[in-house]
C-alpha cells in the first residue's frame, strides 16, 4: 500500500508540475449556435467584457459575454464580415464587409447601425487609433483609408501595390506597417500624411498575412504560409533578422509583451507558443492542439485570455475556445 501510495503521489506531482508549465490552459468553450462556414477576426469590448466575432461565411457578427462565457446575440445584415474593431470610448464597433462597399458602424449599447462608410469592395482588416480618434481600414485591390468615426468621413487614402492584409499601428509613433502579400512587400505608411514612407521586400517566404508588433523591441513579426514561417524584421532598419517554422495556415499572431512570448494560431489545428527573449532564439516551447480551420484568434492582455475561433468542420461545432494565459 505504501508503494502504491508513493506512486500515486509521484504521478500527481508530475501531472501538477506539467500542468503548471503549460502557457495556455483552456478554461471555457462558448458555442456559436447556427454558425456555418469560415470564421474571420475577433475584437474585444474591454469595458463591457464582450467579444465580437466575424462569422464571415455566415454573414453575421456573433456577440459573446466573457464574464459568463456565453453567447449573447447573433447580428445579421452583413456581407462577408472580415475585420472588426471596437472604438474604445465611443461605444461603437466597426465591421468591414468583404463583399460590401466598406464598413458599418454599430452602437455597442443596442447594436443598431450608426453610420456606413463606402470605400469599395473587399474591406478587410480594421484598426482604431484611440488617441487620434481615427479608424484605419485596408480594402480593395490595394488601399488603406483613414476615417473619422464621429461622422464617417474618409480623411485620407494611400494606394498600395496589392490588397492589404494585416497591418499594425505604432502607439508611440505615426507609422503603420502593412502586409501586402501579392506584392511580396511590407509597406510602411505615415498614417498622419497617409503617404508611403518605404517598402521592405519579403523574400524568405510568401503569403505574408498576419503581423504582430513588439514596439519597444523594434521587432515586427510577419506570419507567412508558404512555407509556414515567421519572419522577424527590425523596424529601425527594415532588415529581416530571423526566421523560424510555425504552424501552417496562420491568420493571427500576437506578441505578449509581459511574458515576451508569441502566440500563433493556424488552420493546421494548433496554437504555437514561442519564447522571444533575445537569448532564447525564438524557441517553440508549446504546441496546443485546437481544431482544423481554427486559424483566427485574439489575445486580450488585460484579461490574460486567448480566444480561438473554431469553425464548424469535421464533426466540430462552431465555437470559441477560451484559454487562460499563464
Amino acid at each position: 500500500m505504501r508503494i502504491a501510495a508513493c506512486i500515486a503521489m509521484l504521478t500527481w506531482i508530475i501531472t501538477q508540475s506539467a500542468s503548471a508549465q503549460e502557457p495556455l490552459v483552456q478554461v471555457a468553450t462558448i458555442d456559436l449556435p447556427r454558425v456555418q462556414g469560415r470564421i474571420d477576426h475577433l475584437a474585444i469590448d474591454r469595458d463591457g467584457q464582450r467579444a465580437f466575432v466575424a462569422a464571415l461565411e455566415n454573414n453575421s457578427v456573433e456577440v459573446l459575454d466573457l464574464r459568463a462565457n456565453a453567447h449573447v446575440k447573433s447580428l445579421a445584415g452583413f456581407r462577408e464580415p472580415q475585420g472588426i474593431a471596437v472604438l474604445a470610448g465611443l461605444k461603437k464597433v466597426a465591421i468591414a464587409n468583404g463583399e460590401g462597399q466598406g464598413i458599418q458602424l454599430l452602437s455597442t449599447d443596442d447594436y443598431e447601425p450608426t453610420q456606413s462608410v463606402r470605400l469599395g469592395d473587399d474591406a478587410d482588416n480594421v484598426r482604431y487609433d484611440s488617441s487620434a480618434r481615427r479608424i484605419y481600414v485596408g480594402y480593395g485591390a490595394g488601399a488603406l483609408a483613414s476615417i473619422d468615426p464621429t461622422n464617417g468621413a474618409v480623411l485620407g487614402q494611400v494606394h498600395l501595390a496589392g490588397h492589404p492584409e494585416s497591418f499594425q499601428l505604432e502607439s508611440t509613433g505615426r507609422r503603420a506597417f502593412v502586409n501586402v502579400p501579392s506584392a511580396h512587400q511590407l509597406v510602411v505608411v505615415d498614417r498622419v500624411t497617409m503617404k508611403v514612407i518605404t517598402t521592405w521586400p519579403v523574400t524568405t517566404a510568401t503569403a505574408n498575412y498576419p503581423l504582430a508588433l513588439d514596439e519597444p523591441g523594434h521587432r515586427l513579426f510577419v506570419g507567412c504560409r508558404h512555407p509556414a514561417k515567421m519572419l522577424v524584421y527590425d523596424t529601425s532598419s527594415g532588415k529581416e533578422i530571423a526566421a523560424f517554422e510555425i504552424v501552417g495556415d496562420t491568420d493571427d499572431v500576437f506578441f505578449d509583451a509581459t511574458r515576451e512570448r508569441l502566440y500563433v494560431s493556424g488552420g493546421e489545428g494548433f496554437i504555437d507558443v514561442f519564447d522571444t527573449r533575445p537569448n532564447r532564439h525564438f524557441a517553440r516551447f508549446a504546441r496546443i492542439t485546437t481544431a482544423p480551420g481554427a486559424r483566427t484568434s485574439l489575445y486580450v492582455p488585460e484579461f490574460d485570455r486567448l480566444l480561438v475561433a473554431v469553425p464548424r468542420r469535421d464533426g466540430h461545432k462552431a465555437e470559441v475556445r477560451v484559454y487562460a494565459v499563464r
